[in-house]
């Protein structure tokens, strides 16, 4: 039986990364759906559960992604809800590649390291993977900052952050580049999660700070987020800190998301957020 994998994207146009990595995953079908809402979901989500015995429901899968978080979230609860009396298919939320990329990133920092008690900030967390990338090491133990342009979006991001997981993650505003390197003044690690092709900080930011221990960026479009980072850095040792840069990273993140496909048809009781994701990609470190 053809293993079918509903791809329902909160943009208008389903994301072509996502449908690649489907396929690379062991999805037989891809089907796309681009514009989904919690009010336009349940038809799709019925014709997934009503079509296959209980033995085959394993083989329909469906995929939560976009490029909004806190719209994923609610289209997940929202899919979740058309489930009944074992009529259910398994489900994974990656919106922008939130929960793969974030999870990779923190494994590998956490590998070699124990992250309990450490100071770390996550650059522009705002958005999807800078959310859970915060809310990973925090649950690793971190004391953990984010950041933002403007505080009421920090502190927002981590109202929410707070209310999904139960951690505490402190906001702040980090405007330009000199208020984002004294906000890391103190901080053992550094995850930057900022919008393509823009630079948090440069070099004379962090190279001589002695706090600093590591450094991750998941920026893999130039230039880079954090200067002096190239996007092939592998754990490499850089001005006495440990680098990882986008790419570098990038082929553990990849690893992760075909695995977390495959596991989908595993069976139909499967919900792939955060915890499972980062479970699974410590697992594979």
């Amino acid at each position: 039986m053809k293993k079918l994998l509903f791809q329902f994207d909160t943009d208008v146009h389903p994301s072509v990364f996502d449908t690649v990595v489907a396929y690379d995953g062991g999805a037989d079908h891809v089907i796309g759906h681009g514009g989904i809402t919690p009010e336009n979901v349940s038809t799709l989500v019925e014709g997934a559960i009503f079509t296959r015995a209980p033995k085959y429901k394993k083989n329909t899968a469906i995929f939560i992604g976009g490029s909004n978080i806190h719209a994923g979230q609610q289209l997940l609860a929202a899919v979740q809800q058309q489930f009944f009396n074992g009529f259910q298919v398994s489900v994974m939320l990656d919106s922008n590649g939130c929960n793969t990329t974030a999870a990779a990133g923190v494994a590998k920092i956490a590998l070699n390291n124990s992250l309990q008690g450490k100071q770390a900030v996550v650059l522009a967390g705002t958005g999807p993977v800078g959310q859970r990338a915060a809310v990973m090491l925090a649950q690793e133990g971190a004391n953990v900052t984010l950041t933002a342009r403007n505080f009421a979006r920090a502190e927002q991001a981590c109202a929410a952050m707070q209310a999904r997981f139960n951690v505490n993650i402190t906001p702040v505003e980090a405007f330009d580049n000199a208020a984002r390197a004294a906000a890391i003044e103190n901080a053992n690690i550094v995850f930057a999660a900022g919008a393509a092709g823009i630079k948090l900080l440069e070099l004379e930011h962090w190279q001589d700070n002695p706090n600093l221990e590591i450094l991750i960026d998941a920026n893999s479009t130039p230039p880079v987020g954090i200067g002096g980072i190239k996007m092939l850095d592998k754990g490499l040792e850089r001005h006495g800190k440990i680098i990882w840069g986008a790419i570098g990273f990038g082929p553990a993140k990849l690893a992760l998301h075909r695995a977390c496909i495959a596991k989908l048809f595993d069976n139909n009781h499967q919900i792939m957020d955060a915890d499972l994701i980062f479970k699974l990609a410590k697992a594979m470190a």
